[in-house]
């Protein structure tokens, strides 16, 4: 018997359908990845299966005995502790352990075994545990919840729902609140998790390496695909060709038909045959096609080149009120650079995005920047600082006052903002679109440096695909701060870290990094000096290795790039109109680079083969 079944569910919300007569079945044990655009329904599908909200015909059956659990909206609160409170995420226990100060002598015996079989006595070892994974140290978790932020007391929720063990969890959302090494540690949480979940998220590495199957919310039904969302996204693709193969043929002989009856249907000697082929046209399949919605697109506009260095500092502290929070830091910046940064919630990241934005002085040193920098800052928070009843075109406006209204409609344009969305309060635009419309103006100036502080939260998968690409062909350089390692190995080519104090390049890759929060995270205990060094020895060995593999990445990235500019002309020298009169000169440049792309793609393949082979002599 499944553990959870939804039965031809349909919910609606403000007059529209969501689903209509969904199904779906999901087993103990299974770990499930749901998927679909902004706005399709899945936050709301999550509350009607936690019975928060009733549905408008169907139902959802949930086995009896099994245990729910989900992250509450709402942030805990209250002078008790983070380990207490995460403690309560278990009312089984609490109720046993109350129960002992009252139970007659008869009971005492079943609680004490109740207690031992939910492994009571090992249960804050294992809040604390989850709570460490999520960035709180032992003395956080001693503190009052009320002395932490919003964001930091959500992670306080979602560890209180980790803690619960339950037959099924339901996560919106999940990393949303979390630093790169929190979303690191949950992955690796939910990978081993034994229970059932329910994932809403857009971050396509978690779907990948933490959950064993997708479910599709789409067309206002519910699809299930075994394996990640790489493994998904293969299987609907190879469904979409086949289905487009299947409509064409469909397509060839029903035109083939009709030609026939049109031809013929009028002729007295034909008529006979005519009126086969109409009953034969009516009886042709009609094939669905799967239609995508518009392909989702972003574009920043192109800044003027400067040389390099656009930014250098020198020595430099930086921090608030004179108290330094980053000390010693000497860095550059060039326009071809794509930084990430890493390093937990708390270390600085923030402040040194501040401090090279201009929007925090130095404390002490010196910073350079080029007399002609422009910067575009990208940050969540300044979602709060969008006027309710102000469209996008008014806060556009309100940036750059002298531009005609074409081009501010063109920069909202960019990033998927079309005349309706435009037009619209922000009030009522969707988290994805306000992030759009905080993109939009980050870049209205067409920065030569572009700050983006957690740019992905809102953002659909769809979208967060299109930011990868328009960074891709962006031409300036990229400070990057996300809790989302898959975007972090997609767009930067350089990883600073952010810790003790200060700034510092590190040498590793993402592999590396995730090794070194593993070594971190794993307890403290005596060993043999032989294993102690062999650790070490593999360490130095990946140290060394890292500029070997940065290269191979590059050359991989560069190739990706190359084959998609070359499908771009290939596709344009192939379009007859391009050999129309006056176009000459397009078709010359065309052809021209075409050949230039073929001496490109044939120097990287080769520093790629000779990276890899480096480091398999390395190995």
């Amino acid at each position: 018997m499944s553990l959870l079944t939804i039965s031809s569910l349909t919910l609606r919300m403000a007059g529209r359908t969501l689903l209509d007569r969904a199904d779906l079945a999901i087993d103990a044990g299974r770990r499930i990845g749901l998927v679909g655009r902004n706005g399709a329904g899945k936050s709301t599908l999550l509350r009607a299966i936690s019975g928060e909200l009733a549905p408008d015909g169907g139902d959802v059956r949930f086995s009896a005995r099994a245990r729910m659990a989900q992250v509450r909206q709402t942030a805990p609160s209250g002078a008790q502790s983070l380990l207490d409170t995460v403690l309560e995420g278990d009312p089984e226990r609490l109720a046993l352990l109350r129960e002992l100060d009252v139970a007659e002598p008869a009971r005492l015996a079943e609680i004490h075994e109740r207690l031992r079989t939910i492994g009571a006595d090992a249960a804050p070892a294992r809040a604390a545990s989850i709570l460490a994974g999520l960035g709180f140290d032992a003395a956080a978790q001693a503190r009052p919840v009320d002395s932490f932020s919003g964001g930091w007391r959500m992670r306080v929720a979602l560890a209180t729902a980790l803690f619960a063990a339950p037959d099924l969890l339901l996560l919106d959302e999940p990393t949303n609140h979390l630093d790169l090494e929190a979303t690191l540690w949950l992955e690796t949480w939910l990978a081993r998790f034994p229970g059932a979940a329910i994932v809403v998220s857009h971050d396509r590495g978690l779907l990948d390496r933490a959950v064993d199957s997708i479910v599709h919310l789409d067309g206002q039904k519910l699809s299930l695909t075994p394996g990640g969302y790489t493994e998904f996204v293969r299987i609907r693709t190879e469904q979409a060709m086949q289905l487009g193969r299947a409509a064409e043929r469909v397509a060839a002989q029903r035109a083939h038909m009709q030609k026939f009856v049109d031809r013929f249907r009028a002729s007295a000697t034909k008529a006979r045959q005519a009126q086969a082929r109409i009953k034969a046209l009516e009886r042709l399949p009609v094939i669905d096609t799967v239609i995508e919605a518009a392909p989702t697109r972003f574009s920043f506009p192109e800044p003027q080149k400067l040389a390099p260095p656009i930014l250098a500092l020198e020595r430099v502290s930086a921090g608030y009120d004179g108290v330094p929070v980053l000390q010693n830091l000497s860095l550059t910046v060039d326009m071809d650079d794509r930084i990430a940064l890493l390093g937990a919630n708390g270390n600085g990241k923030s402040t040194f995005a501040k401090l090279v934005a201009g929007r925090l002085e130095a404390i002490a040193g010196e910073v350079r920047r080029s007399r002609k920098l422009r910067v575009g800052y990208f940050a969540q928070h300044q979602e709060a600082e969008l006027m309710p009843d102000g469209t996008p075109v008014a806060h556009m406006e309100r940036a750059l006052p002298d531009a005609p209204d074409t081009k501010l409609r063109a920069q909202l344009a960019r990033f998927g903002l079309d005349a309706d969305r435009a037009d619209t309060p922000s009030k009522n635009l969707s988290g994805g679109e306000r992030a759009r419309l905080l993109l939009a103006l980050a870049t209205r100036e067409a920065p030569h440096l572009l700050i983006l502080d957690e740019p992905t939260n809102h953002l659909d998968i769809d979208a967060r695909d299109a930011l990868v690409r328009a960074l891709g062909e962006y031409e300036g350089a990229v400070l990057l701060i996300t809790h989302d390692p898959d975007l972090v190995e997609l767009v930067a080519d350089r990883l600073w870290l952010v810790g003790e104090g200060t700034v510092r390049p590190y040498e590793g890759d993402m592999d590396d990094y995730r090794a070194l929060l593993a070594e971190r995270a794993r307890p403290a205990r005596t060993e043999a000096p032989t294993r102690r060094d062999d650790r070490r020895d593999r360490a130095e060995t990946r140290q060394q290795q890292a500029p070997l593999r940065r290269q191979a990445k590059a050359a991989e990235v560069l190739i990706a790039k190359l084959a998609a500019e070359r499908a771009a002309i290939e596709a344009r020298l192939a379009d007859p109109a391009l050999y129309a009169p006056g176009r000459a000169a397009e078709v010359t440049a065309a052809s021209t680079r075409l050949a230039a792309l073929a001496r490109e793609a044939s120097a990287a393949e080769l520093a790629w083969l000779q990276a890899e082979e480096a480091l398999e002599q390395a190995s």
